[in-house]
């Protein structure tokens, strides 16, 4: 039993013996003594005060005094103050805590059985027509980041992608590079795949912006106002038109746009891949939308014969939402094509076809929150078990110190790039404080990819989702204060004390002995350490990574402290040595584990 359960049935014995009492242990009321106070533990003495006939003060001083007379070897002190009762509780109580944590090598963690709930989780969800940017990149890292909590919550999860790989914008890459690519390859230019494609987008871009403006001076000069003139030269504009009829006959299923679509789509993959390897993202089954889209289709029409949607005189199909306080929302457009809606209906059908899921979770951004408000209703009309219970799990805008980004434009930030600046940003940082002397080039590499990711990752990750943020790279690789950089350093030191240990022949034993004295600061690092379990759990329930790094961080600054203010090694007592070691070596591995389910590695030596 923990420290809190052994407690909670110590002052249910003592209300019992005090006042004659039988209360459920629901009604002790424990929580973390507030650091302006001495104590571990404080019980809230209020609900107590009818049963002990007496003040508040009074009646903590009665419960204190009998828990230490009573139960010594697990409260050594108490502090009333008003109606709070702070307890100090014993050093052998935390020993025998810090001997359960360390026999447990996935602590806080809970394992899925055969019956544990099915968690679908989707992320990244990119367009095949251009490479991966900085949005990507938080939507990837905190869809990666809630599988692992949802997974170390005891569910069984599957990771998925829905790629956007069909429309209008995927035609305006192909039309650029039928255009003007002259044939160009990845292999020829010795470009990613994503990249050349992506660099076509923003060529279409320019040249179509160019027609509209000659287009419009043209229709200004016959005698058009300015804003009547640019209407119809982008309405009239050769190349949106002919792009337009590419995607028509894209869903026609001609031969040859369909084999340019394949060819052009191979490269991009290959591309992302690559991108996903180096972010350390992964996906259980991926869904691209040229193969959902018909059965969203399928599925309206579905909807549309059981009277739950209606169609206009135009031939498109819509829902009528207002009974839910919402509007008409289109499902199909009136020439049959579908909107992302049915695409997102398609694919919630072949996914339950799939997997039995018991929960759908979207990690997708905040202007998207309207669209699963819609989602959730539909699927949950269309008899989807999950759909009124979905999750969007919504998060807020990422830009960098110099403002917003746009593709078409070419100012994105690229993940590539991002990620490869990191790592050199990392390397340079680290060479200027000596922390890769002595290192071979391989493993100085090595370590400037791991620093530079867990810069970023962690950046990213500590910010609440829901938040809007800036992602600021300098500020990213510090090696103090509440970065990446900072608790991976921290980790490396440990081993290093760890290994120096182990060369010294000290052998860190399976149970730590009893009977030793402990500082404040020795308590207070146990007493983080099996908090882990319940920063999981709300991790998971909050549906929140930002929980687990800012637990990350408050060990390690706490840590820190210990490590400055103590010897390890240097300790005279042995015995005070080695609970020291093992004290140490479980924050390294509740560090590791808290960074783990971040997506974030952790080096052994820096």
């Amino acid at each position: 039993m923990n420290i809190e359960g052994k407690l909670t049935a110590a002052i249910v014995g003592a209300l019992q013996t005090l006042y004659g009492q039988e209360v459920p242990e629901k009604m002790v009321q424990l929580q973390k003594t507030k650091k302006e106070f001495e104590g571990h533990l404080t019980l809230v003495v209020f609900p107590f005060l009818k049963m002990s006939k007496k003040g508040p003060e009074q009646t903590a001083q009665e419960i204190g005094e009998y828990l230490k007379q009573q139960a010594p070897e697990l409260v050594a002190a108490y502090n009333a103050v008003k109606g709070f009762l702070n307890l100090t509780i014993a050093s052998d109580c935390w020993i025998e805590l810090l001997n359960s944590i360390q026999a447990d090598p996935h602590y806080g963690m809970e394992e899925a059985t055969e019956n544990s709930p099915l968690v679908m989780i989707e992320y990244s969800s990119p367009n095949t027509n251009k490479p991966l940017h900085l949005g990507h990149v938080r939507n990837n890292l905190l869809g990666n980041a809630l599988a692992n909590v949802m997974a170390a919550n005891g569910n069984k999860v599957v990771k998925t992608n829905i790629v956007n790989d069909r429309g209008i914008h995927i035609c305006k890459s192909m039309l650029a590079w039928l255009k003007y690519g002259n044939g160009e390859t990845p292999e020829s230019s010795g470009k990613k795949g994503d990249h050349l494609i992506g660099d076509y987008y923003v060529a279409f871009d320019k040249h179509y912006k160019a027609e509209v403006k000659e287009l419009t001076a043209q229709y200004m000069a016959e005698g058009m106002n300015e804003e009547e003139a640019k209407a119809k030269a982008e309405a009239n504009s050769p190349l949106m038109q002919e792009a337009r009829e590419m995607l028509r006959k894209w869903e026609a299923n001609d031969p040859e746009i369909r084999a340019l679509w394949k060819k052009m789509n191979d490269w991009v993959y290959a591309g992302f891949d690559e991108t996903y390897r180096m972010m350390g993202v992964s996906f259980d089954k991926i869904y691209y939308e040229s193969e959902t889209y018909l059965e969203g289709k399928d599925k309206v029409m579905e909807g549309l014969e059981k009277g739950f949607f209606y169609r206009k005189e135009d031939n498109s199909v819509w829902a009528d939402l207002t009974a839910e306080g919402l509007d008409h929302k289109l499902l199909l457009r009136g020439d049959g094509t579908s909107v992302y809606m049915t695409q997102d209906i398609g694919t919630a059908k072949l996914r339950f076809q799939d997997f039995p899921i018991d929960k759908m979770i979207y990690v997708v951004g905040n202007e998207q929150n309207y669209h699963f408000q819609v989602l959730s209703i539909l699927l949950d009309k269309l008899g989807f078990e999950w759909g009124k219970g979905l999750v969007h799990f919504s998060y807020g805008m990422v830009e960098l110190p110099e403002g917003k980004m746009k593709s078409r434009e070419g100012t994105v930030v690229d993940a590539d790039d991002l990620m490869e600046a990191m790592i050199e940003t990392a390397k340079e940082t680290s060479a200027e404080l000596g922390k890769l002397d002595g290192l071979t080039k391989e493993e100085a590499d090595n370590i400037a990819r791991i620093v530079g990711l867990g810069a970023l990752k962690y950046f990213i990750l500590k910010v609440d989702a829901r938040k809007n943020m800036t992602f600021n790279p300098k500020e990213s690789i510090d090696f103090n204060g509440n970065t990446g950089p900072f608790i991976q350093y921290t980790y490396a030191r440990i081993r290093s004390v760890l290994r120096k240990a182990a060369e010294a022949g000290i052998v860190i034993p399976d149970i730590v002995p009893a009977g030793l004295e402990l500082s404040t600061k020795e308590e207070g690092l146990i007493q983080m350490l099996a908090d882990f379990r319940s920063v999981v759990k709300q991790a998971g329930a909050d549906y929140n990574p930002s929980i687990i790094a800012n637990y990350a961080y408050d060990l390690v600054k706490e840590y820190n402290q210990f490590y400055h203010d103590f010897s390890i090694l240097r300790e005279e007592n042995e015995a005070l040595k080695i609970f020291r070691l093992a004290l140490s070596a479980n924050v390294a591995k509740m560090v590791k584990a808290a960074m783990g389910l971040l997506g974030i590695e952790v080096p052994e030596r820096m």
